[in-house]
Parts: C-alpha cells; structure tokens; sequence
C-alpha cells in the first residue's frame, strides 16, 4: 500500500498552466506505475496520464496528449501533471493513483488512490 497526497491545483485561465504533484508516502514507491485521473460530478473518472515505475513510458488520453505531461522523481517519492494549454473543459478534481502493474490506464487496474485536487480552468 501507498498513501498519496495530490496538490497543485487551482484556478487558472484557458491557456494557461498548471503542475499537480502528488506525494506518496510508502517507500517502496518506485514499484508502483503511477496514474493521473479526473472526474466531474456524476460521472466516472476517466484517464488521463499514466507513468511506469522507471519514468521511461508514458501513455496519454487522447484528450490530453501535446498539452499535458506526467513524470515522477522516486528519489522524492513524488509524481507531477504538467498541464499546459489548460481548456474549460479540463476543469475537474484531479486524483494521483498507484498500479501493481507496469502501467495502466483503466481505474480498476489502480489499488491506491489520492483525495484529489481541484482544477478550475476558466474562459
């Protein structure tokens, strides 16, 4: 188990941008491939960026892919969102989120997850 802490988030305008960070407390952090997701209300949390446990792959929604960047520091135990070119339909609570598996974009491929950040992207 991981306990993860997301912060970053807040109002911006469109075009703007944004770093979430999100901490994990466990110290076996580097074993776990890490997720971005988002979710407004009433709905499901849909994928956004997702990091194997090197840093060396990445995969993106295509909703996001060329705007958005998601790394990890291990040695802080730490990953980021980079979120460039912010759209009003960004707009949403972002939660970090942990895989057993080598990397992931399905939501019940992840076994820990972060309270979430809001992100409030206006026009």
């Amino acid at each position: 188990q991981v306990q993860l802490v997301e912060s970053g988030g807040g109002l911006v305008q469109a075009g703007g941008s944004l770093r979430l960070s999100c901490a994990a407390s466990g110290r076996t952090f580097s074993s776990y491939g890490m997720g971005w997701f988002r979710q407004t209300p009433g709905k499901e949390r849909e994928f956004v960026a997702a990091i194997d446990w090197s840093g060396g792959s990445t995969y993106y929604a295509d909703s996001v892919k060329g705007r958005f960047t998601i790394s990890r520091a291990n040695a802080k135990n730490t990953v980021y969102l980079q979120m460039n070119s912010l759209k009003p339909e960004d707009t949403a609570v972002y939660y970090c989120a942990a895989t057993l598996s080598t990397i992931a974009h399905m939501s019940r491929e992840y076994v820990d997850w972060g309270q979430g950040t809001q992100v409030t992207v206006s026009s």
